[in-house]
């Protein structure tokens, strides 16, 4: 088995597709590990089987704490344009995405750890966790569209005060800002279970619905707008919409295919 594959685990269960970083002791990121996250993604995202991808670890007490500072102390900007570029490509791939994508955050996640999960739809996370972006201590800034989805998801004042701060917060305080979605006793149970629920749920509908919003939302409201009317008339061609209709009307459960 190739190193990036080491670190960077993929495996589906029923229909949900899993992603887990694998390089104790803390899931620091290097090249290799870096590098194998959009290839491990863009597989489950192929695979028809595959309805909901979850992001978690399999190392314990880490989620992860980003990039390896040791790596990036040695960085020339021949480098670091590299190493935005994997980052960047990854965050594109991620709001492309046409499948739920699911974050289990169990223990510390900063740094690109966190950054990465700011991509996804959901985060569970356990109440032991703890979130931060701390690159402000190392002079540099998070580079994995952090600053965008801040931004977008807390506004700029608390963007701005949670970057220039880079302090570690409490699970408490991250559900708080909107950073998690829900704290749970078991964020892999309870994402693993979501991902079923979603599984279940008509595909075409949620990739209309996940487009609608990660795209409509940094458009103009009347761009938005289009993207609905387009993704609303897909859907009226569809298998899964005629049967839907015909289960409301008949008073049974819906038999969706797609």
């Amino acid at each position: 088995m190739e190193a990036a594959a080491r670190f960077v685990q993929s495996h589906k269960a029923g229909r949900v597709g899993w992603i887990e970083y694998a390089r104790p002791p803390v899931n620091a990121f290097n090249w290799e590990m870096l590098a194998a996250v959009q290839p491990a993604l863009e597989r489950h995202l192929a695979d028809t089987e595959v309805r909901a991808v979850v992001f978690a670890s399999a190392v314990d007490r880490f989620f992860s704490v980003g990039a390896d500072v040791g790596l990036l102390a040695d960085f020339d900007r021949e480098d670091a344009e590299r190493w935005i570029g994997l980052c960047h490509s990854l965050v594109r791939a991620m709001r492309a995405a046409r499948k739920p994508l699911i974050a289990a955050i169990t223990g510390t996640a900063v740094g690109g750890g966190l950054e990465i999960t700011m991509n996804c739809d959901v985060r569970f996370a356990s109440r032991s966790s703890r979130f931060g972006q701390p690159e402000i201590a190392i002079g540099f800034i998070p580079p994995v569209g952090a600053t965008q989805n801040y931004a977008r998801l807390m506004g700029r004042a608390a963007a701005l005060r949670f970057l220039y701060d880079g302090r570690v917060l409490s699970a408490e305080d991250a559900l708080r800002l909107g950073i998690i979605s829900e704290v749970c006793d078991d964020p892999r149970a309870t994402a693993g279970e979501y991902a079923m629920q979603l599984a279940e749920k008509p595909a075409e509908a949620l990739a209309a619905i996940r487009r609608c919003i990660v795209e409509g939302a940094d458009l103009p409201f009347e761009d938005g707008l289009a993207i609905e009317r387009e993704e609303a008339l897909r859907l009226v061609g569809t298998a899964d919409y005629r049967e839907g209709t015909r289960a409301f009307i008949e008073k049974r459960p819906p038999r969706f295919s797609g």
